[in-house]
């Protein structure tokens, strides 16, 4: 009986490791995604000002043909000034030149104002492109370091799951069983000491019968509360 006891006890602490290595492993896809997350944050950030200085771009073109458009049609209505032979007719085209250079004015604060902005954005841009590649620096470095921890996690769980396997056919199928089930039910925890009359599990009081009857280690015996295997550390 003490070689079951000392098998389930071994198990145990081999489960209880494989446990840490197996939310260890799941702590670096939890990093890796909030490392891609972070990426595409910044890239999201990066694409929306493109988008948006393309924008203005595009505005600014439209704003740049007009103004060309009326710059002409003033040089052409001026340069038809002195053949002109009419009061009314010439007074006219005064009008005309007049309007074209307003709406000239207009059109070029418009491109000004479009100018502030694209520096503006463009600056913005800049500095995200720039956080962008450092980021990206940072992250492949981690990357680097995370897939060589997980290598090392594999390798630990695949050997730790051959040890395993091999600890379990050394058990009875009824017991075996009743391991695994256990350890599903109960948090992965389905061996554990009892100490002082108590549980250490569950930390319920054993009946004192019981718990004196465990140094004698005549069967596996389980806690009344919890169900947990027990077993009992010999004091002298």
């Amino acid at each position: 009986m003490q070689e079951k006891l000392q098998l389930l006890k071994e198990l145990q602490s081999l489960d209880t490791e494989r446990q840490t290595l197996v939310r260890q492993r799941q702590t670096f896809v939890g990093e890796q995604d909030q490392l891609q997350s972070e990426l595409d944050r910044v890239q999201e950030m990066v694409d929306s000002l493109t988008t948006e200085i393309d924008g203005l771009d595009e505005q600014r073109r439209e704003f740049a043909q007009a103004l060309t458009l009326e710059e002409d049609n003033i040089a052409r209505s001026e340069s038809r000034l002195p053949q002109i032979k009419t009061q009314k007719e010439y007074v006219a085209v005064l009008k005309e030149v007049d309007t074209a250079k307003k709406l000239s004015k207009e059109l070029t604060e418009q491109i000004d104002a479009k100018d502030n902005e694209l520096a503006s954005l463009g600056a913005d841009k800049e500095e995200k492109a720039a956080e962008l590649a450092s980021l990206g620096e940072k992250v492949a470095a981690r990357r680097s370091e995370i897939g060589a921890e997980q290598t090392k996690v594999e390798a630990d769980l695949e050997s730790m799951t051959s040890r395993r396997e091999a600890l379990l056919k050394q058990l009875p199928t009824t017991l075996r069983k009743r391991y695994q089930l256990l350890l599903e039910r109960r948090g992965g925890i389905a061996v554990v000491e009892a100490r002082g009359g108590a549980c250490l599990g569950c930390h319920m009081h054993l009946p004192p019968q019981q718990f004196n009857s465990l140094y004698l280690a005549k069967e596996v015996q389980s806690c009344p509360h919890c169900n947990r295997l027990l077993y009992i550390e010999n004091q002298e």
